[in-house]
């Protein structure tokens, strides 16, 4: 190659990725625009008291704003793997289906026909879920390389399409698509369709999730190194969002759960919204990767704490009132003050209990090598035979590090000059 023909590859190439850095945060720059304008007819809409207000708005802007910044910025460092661009497209389609719903329950509801093209919003409201769940599954099954752990995987992306195109067109054409707007029905809406939707939409959200959860398992049990550890981070993320979707919506619904119990799960919904594109962002640009074993093991730790602080407190609080009730036959508060000092008694005992539990059960190799090198730090204070001491020394090595040979060499002392002490 001359260096002609060299230099004008270079001015191609920078070319080329200026190109797809554009692409890329022109999509998010969109995205991001029609979610400002989603929150400003939100804030019209709540200026209209008996207009009802779109259910969505919080968990659309979240995954919108976390969504399209991080594909952009995995699209335009990593332009050869589709996660990126699918993530882009995924919060894209997250501000659509938000704009959509806006637009339509204003222009139809709050200020019937101030605006053109109500009812053709509300029919892209309608149809709109079936692409977000398509985007998101297609996103997770080329994680974290961008390809297919193999041939034999391509049916289950051939499926998720299949479901994606039957999703929209029974979407499309359905009375009940329109989630989340009230009294805001899609203007083409037939009522058969409604029940091939519900048949079409229970598929995707839990036969595809399950089999795209299989597939991730698969990936993880062959996976070593960096792929390995990019796993872990998506695997961390999905854990701490279906904790979330379970305290917000599945729980509530299960059972007759109290007022600030659900506020409380809609909380943990939101603040676990963001956590697998950022775990996907983390693993594909691999930024501190091997953090990921410490975070999990502060989180099994920390969870596990507060999960039995809690359990203790209140179980306390009940057992006492009871006893007093018993004994004076009146209630005091006296039960909420020893069971405040029990816990803080307990705290710091509890939590080392937990923590050695879950190095064993969990990090046990780990959790070996650690008290391995205890003992030899124990044992070297008190050793003063220097061969006993080197004996020692290559055990712990080969106890710790596992090395296929170890071998111990020290430097010969030297010789004193004549003359010296």
């Amino acid at each position: 190659m001359t260096e002609g023909t060299r230099e004008e590859s270079q001015v191609v190439g920078r070319v080329s990725s200026r190109a797809v850095a554009w692409l890329a945060w022109s999509l998010c720059a969109f995205s991001l625009s029609l979610t400002a304008l989603s929150i400003l007819l939100l804030s019209v809409n709540l200026s209209h008291p008996n207009t009802h207000i779109y259910d969505y708005w919080l968990e659309n802007t979240i995954a919108a704003l976390s969504y399209t910044p991080v594909g952009a910025l995995i699209a335009s460092r990593r332009p050869a793997n589709p996660v990126g661009w699918l993530m882009c497209l995924l919060g894209l389609a997250f501000s659509i289906g938000h704009f959509s719903s806006q637009y339509a329950i204003y222009t139809l509801s709050a200020q019937p026909n101030s605006l053109p093209a109500g009812e053709a919003m509300a029919w892209i409201s309608s149809w709109i879920l079936p692409p977000i769940i398509g985007l998101q599954l297609f996103s997770f099954i080329l994680f974290p390389t961008g390809r297919l752990p193999s041939s034999g995987w391509r049916w289950l992306a051939w499926l998720t399409l299949a479901c994606v195109v039957v999703g929209v067109a029974s979407s499309a054409f359905s009375l009940g698509a329109n989630a989340g707007l009230g009294p805001v029905q899609n203007p083409l809406g037939i009522r058969g369709f409604s029940n091939i939707y519900d048949v079409v939409l229970s598929f995707m959200s839990t036969v595809l999730y399950v089999l795209v959860a299989s597939l991730l398992l698969v990936r993880l049990r062959r996976a070593r190194g960096v792929e390995r550890q990019q796993i872990k981070w998506f695997a961390y993320g999905a854990v701490a969002t279906i904790s979330g979707i379970t305290l917000a919506y599945v729980i509530p619904n299960t059972i007759d759960a109290t007022l600030w119990f659900e506020k409380a799960g809609f909380a943990v919904l939101i603040a676990t919204t963001a956590a697998i594109p950022i775990s996907i962002g983390t693993a594909i640009l691999r930024y501190r990767l091997y953090e990921i074993d410490l975070i999990i093991n502060r989180t099994l730790v920390h969870g596990s704490l507060t999960v039995t602080l809690i359990a203790l407190y209140f179980g306390g609080i009940v057992l006492m009132q009871r006893l007093l009730v018993l004994l004076t036959g009146q209630q005091s508060t006296l039960a909420v003050v020893a069971s405040t000092l029990l816990i803080a008694a307990m705290f710091n005992p509890l939590r080392r209990r937990i923590q050695s539990f879950i190095d064993r059960r969990f990090y046990r190799r780990k959790y070996d090598a650690r008290k391995t090198l205890e003992g030899f730090s124990a044992q070297l204070r008190d050793e003063t035979d220097l061969d006993a001491l080197s004996d020692d020394l290559v055990g712990a090595v080969r106890e710790t590090m596992q090395p296929a040979n170890v071998s111990l060499w020290l430097r010969p002392e030297a010789p004193k000059a004549e003359g010296e002490g």
